[in-house]
């Protein structure tokens, strides 16, 4: 038997599951997560832990304080879903049309409730605060959650992400930098409209388009040094009324996904450049909105060896993964440690017959045992990281 299951009880396990798919049931979005929240406030209440509500519009801080001369651990828990329409046909299925909670942040709820039901049965040497934080996947809710109050007085933060690409069971721990930037942009084409049969007469913005989809790819493997991870993805394109009409204007949406800030630097002057470059070619305006995404999430050093301590000794080493390179996806977990030391970490939670439904898809799930091991984790590395601080 792992360790975790010694910490975990059956009992404390089907309350983490209950929690989970319920709000699973009721997903909702960015900032809109007031059901969500309601529920969170309400079990906080029955575990007898002080909070503070609407922090950041939705948010919520508990505060497990025992000593206020010891050392603070903050816990963060997402708790936004995505716009998707769910297809996974489970019985607790989401009820809100074209919302789903497709990351795991259901999961994560239940994992830092779970973690805060054994601190307060066992409370450690020091103090502990449960950031339940809206907003996770497309406004970076853990700005304006910093920005009143969140951090006050933590000495190291630490969170986690329910992953399906690790077995479950295991855990991953990355060093340093973790995350990508996440830079977003948005191309508008505009041309000169006309017929179809006659495109000497008209700059047609749909071809124009194209050639920038498939000429920006180059700019990542001509341009870039290999070594530094780079992607750059055109996830919209908008442009045309009807068949027979060579489109004036088209809009391009994208993401670029760097590494290093040079690099990051350098994509986002090629895409400028050869936007201009393709309107003084083919006679058009096209004009480049550059969005700021996200910074990289970049584990500390010290934090990344409490958080590799404890995964060995409740999972053992065989089941502790070393993440040998660092992910294109994003995390707002990266403001909190642009202020603080801390870990970011993956529970594994691959779940057998859904090896093709990753994150953001409409038939993603998770082995729900990660919440057994997610809470177990979370609160033996809170006191452990309060120990070790206490011995500074």
């Amino acid at each position: 038997m792992k360790q975790f299951n010694k910490i975990v009880s059956d009992e404390l396990f089907e309350w983490m599951r209950n929690i989970r798919r319920t709000i699973h049931r009721r997903p909702e979005l960015g900032y809109e997560e007031k059901e969500t929240a309601g529920l969170i406030s309400n079990t906080l209440k029955e575990l007898g832990i002080r909070h503070k509500t609407g922090i950041a519009r939705t948010g919520i801080v508990g505060e497990l304080m025992t000593d206020k001369n010891a050392p603070t651990i903050a816990v963060r828990a997402d708790m936004d879903a995505l716009p998707i329409t769910e297809e996974t046909g489970l019985p607790f299925s989401s009820e809100a049309p074209g919302i789903m909670h497709a990351c795991g942040h259901d999961g994560h709820v239940a994992i830092a409730l779970g973690a805060a039901t054994i601190l307060k049965e066992n409370p450690p040497e020091g103090n502990v605060v449960f950031i339940f934080q809206p907003a996770e996947e497309n406004e970076g809710g853990a700005k304006p959650m910093i920005e009143q109050g969140a951090l006050d007085g933590v000495d190291m933060i630490f969170g986690g992400h329910i992953e399906t690409h690790y077995n479950s069971g295991t855990l991953g721990i990355k060093t340093g930098l973790h995350t990508a930037y996440t830079d977003g942009f948005e191309i508008t084409i505009t041309g000169k409209g006309g017929h179809a049969a006659k495109p000497h007469e008209a700059v047609d913005a749909v071809v124009i388009a194209s050639q920038l989809v498939m000429n920006l790819q180059t700019i990542i493997s001509r341009e870039i040094d290999p070594f530094h991870p780079a992607v750059i993805t055109v996830g919209h394109l908008n442009a045309g009324t009807a068949h027979n009409v060579i489109a004036e204007k088209a809009v391009l949406k994208g993401t670029i996904r760097t590494t290093d800030e040079a690099v990051r630097k350098q994509v986002v002057g090629k895409v400028k450049k050869m936007a201009s470059s393709f309107s003084v070619l083919h006679n058009a305006v096209i004009h480049v909105e550059l969005k700021p995404g996200y910074p990289p999430v970049i584990n500390e050093k010290r934090a990344v060896e409490f958080a590799w301590d404890v995964a060995e000794k409740l999972l053992g080493g065989e089941n502790t993964i070393a993440i040998p390179f660092p992910t294109l996806g994003g995390e707002d977990f990266a403001y909190y440690l642009q202020k603080i030391p801390g870990c970011f970490v993956r529970f594994g939670a691959a779940r057998k017959g859904l090896e093709n439904a990753p994150s953001h898809s409409p038939r993603f799930d998770f082995d729900e045992e990660v919440l057994r091991l997610g809470a177990a984790y979370m609160s033996e590395l809170a006191r452990y990281a309060i120990s070790r601080i206490r011995k500074k």
